[in-house]
């Protein structure tokens, strides 16, 4: 079973389903990303629901802001989890993110989902559509955007384009694919 954050649906999926891998998939809300303490009790009332159903669970999230509650979590039920401070970590990889970041430190980064969801997600759940003054609290000294592409789609680098002209912010694309959705951190 794979526990994931429903932002990473489309990748899991492609994932097992390039690597012929017939795994059970259940996945939390992705707007818990904007409550990041209530990822850690929704993992956790899942894997206490799955427990005896399915054997290895392996979590699909990265910490999120959780402020390592998800690993204390996962430790004490046993499950595994790939590793990562968020999802830009699981497709770019953490050395890529963070030179990316000690060259820009005001980078913005969209993965597709978030891209295609940048609406919802982000100026909504920021409240900007209620409080557009507060857009430079938020964004004033980011300087570019980056979208990490997983899986390229016109619809989805047409979101991105857009979202980046909402932030009022340059766009630089990198294409990282699924190979850092390590399945070698997947126990067979």
């Amino acid at each position: 079973m794979i526990i994931a954050c429903g932002a990473l649906a489309r990748e899991v999926k492609a994932v097992l389903a390039a690597n012929q891998l017939d795994w059970a998939v259940r996945l939390l809300p992705a707007r818990l990303h904007n409550r990041p303490d209530q990822i850690a009790p929704a993992v956790e009332q899942l894997i206490q629901a799955l427990s005896g159903h399915y054997h290895p669970i392996v979590c699909v999230y990265g910490d999120c802001g959780t402020g390592g509650a998800l690993d204390q979590v996962l430790e004490t039920h046993g499950v595994d989890r790939l590793p990562g401070a968020h999802c830009y970590d699981l497709f770019a990889g953490p050395e890529v993110v963070a030179a990316t970041l000690a060259e820009a430190p005001g980078s913005f980064f969209l993965t597709d989902f978030l891209a295609r969801h940048f609406e919802r997600l982000v100026w909504q759940g920021l409240g900007l559509d209620r409080h557009p003054e507060l857009f430079d609290a938020y964004f004033q000294h980011y300087t570019r955007v980056i979208h990490l592409v997983q899986i390229p789609n016109p619809a989805t680098a047409a979101a991105a384009r857009a979202a980046a002209q909402r932030l009022r912010l340059p766009l630089e694309v990198v294409h990282t694919g699924l190979d850092h959705l390590k399945l070698g951190a997947w126990p067979s």
